[in-house]
């Protein structure tokens, strides 16, 4: 059974509670991240996604790949072109970090 494209913040959440692997991998750029992130998502910026991909395929082998971003529209592309290059264990985090501030986390600052 494949994954769903996206999946919402608070999906996302209940599986990092309810022990699930995975790893967010969150792909805006460092000024970005450092206004605010989600505690234990890894930073790789979208343009660098390519030089990562033997990593990144590595980690999806014991791990679901969970992609954020701002609202969800570069974890969607980002999710799209890992899908094409055989990475089905990716998902997009469906309205990125501002919707997982508004739903999951309030403490995680709104930008």
């Amino acid at each position: 059974m494949s994954l769903p494209l996206e999946t919402t913040p608070l999906e996302v959440k209940g599986r990092i509670d309810a022990g699930d692997a995975v790893v967010l991998i969150d792909v805006r750029e460092p000024e970005e991240f450092a206004i605010a992130r989600i505690a234990d998502a890894e930073l790789i910026p979208m343009r660098t996604i390519p030089a990562e991909i033997q990593r990144l395929e590595a980690l999806a082998d014991s791990a679901t790949l969970v992609v954020l971003c701002h609202h969800g529209m570069r974890s969607m592309q980002v999710t799209q072109w890992l899908r094409q290059q055989g990475i089905d264990g990716a998902q997009s985090m469906a309205g990125g970090i501002d919707l997982w501030s508004a739903t999951v986390d309030p403490g995680v600052p709104r930008y």
